[in-house]
């Protein structure tokens, strides 16, 4: 199997360049040491200093001051490669946990079309979710059910994206089995607060969604319809979730502990490093 590369690339060019360049270290390890404890995939990530430059066969991450409506996440340029979009501001580091969701995401399903079979799961009365007597078919979106920022994690004092594995489908919860890396979810198809689902209903042949979106409300249920000829479904279902985002007029919450915590963590790698430098010497 061929190794994938990932560009991590800033092209507001108004972020710290040496906290991107960290960023890019730390997505690397993720996706090195991490994913492939359950997902097919052999990558790296780099840092890519110039925005104007990108290497032939690098697929890169492009951190932007903001988004056209309904955009964001992963597209498809026009030799149908996979890149995405990550709004990022100096004023916050919270993006770094959005651009290892796009990252994975990216590296699971590079075309934004795999599909998983699997039981149907449906909304009860009470407002949770649960197994149903039919059959979906998933979109495989590594980071979505358990996207809220409350169930990311650190590495070398970055913030990034807990996400599901391929257990997370399987047909009934075993003892000892990881449904996310961090193990936030507890049994397959379990959707967490301020996360979402997309699938086909196998009997329909419609598209819906399970959204989360505001863990203060119970979950709901969109009808999407069908997804027509689109290049990729990821593409057409992330712009439906932006529209549903924005009627549900919530903003998601900082994990202000987990931020404020990287933070402190890089700057004691800092002086770390500083030292380290002066063996060489």
């Amino acid at each position: 199997m061929s190794i994938i590369q990932v560009g991590l690339v800033d092209t507001t060019r108004k972020l710290d360049a040496q906290f991107v360049q960290s960023v890019a270290a730390a997505l690397n390890v993720q996706v090195m040491r991490d994913l492939p404890q359950f997902w097919n995939v052999r990558a790296t990530v780099m840092y890519l200093p110039d925005p104007k430059k990108v290497p032939a066969g690098v697929w890169p991450v492009n951190l932007v001051p903001k988004l056209p409506p309904g955009e964001g996440g992963v597209h498809l340029d026009k030799h149908n490669q996979p890149y995405s979009l990550v709004i990022a501001n100096p004023g916050s580091d919270e993006w770094t946990i959005d651009a290892s969701h796009e990252t994975l995401e990216m590296l699971v399903d590079p075309n934004g079309n795999r599909l998983q079979s699997s039981r149907s799961i449906a909304i009860t009365p009470d407002g949770a979710i649960e197994d149903s007597a039919g059959e979906f078919n998933y979109l495989v979106e590594a980071c979505d059910p358990c996207e809220a920022d409350g169930y990311a994690y650190s590495i070398q004092g970055v913030a990034v994206s807990d996400f599901i594995t391929p257990h997370f489908y399987d047909p009934v919860t075993t003892p000892g089995t990881r449904y996310s890396f961090t193990g936030a979810v507890k049994a397959p198809r379990q959707i967490l607060p301020g996360g979402y689902i997309s699938y086909i209903d196998l009997e329909t042949e419609e598209w819906q969604q399970i959204l989360w979106v505001n863990p203060n409300q119970p979950p709901t249920i969109k009808d999407l319809g069908a997804a027509g000829d689109v290049k990729s479904f990821r593409v057409w279902v992330d712009s439906k979730v932006s529209v549903n985002r924005k009627k549900a007029n919530y903003t998601r919450p900082l994990n202000q502990s987990l931020l404020d915590g990287c933070k402190k963590r890089r700057s004691k790698l800092s002086k770390i490093a500083l030292r380290h430098a002066k063996l060489f010497k």
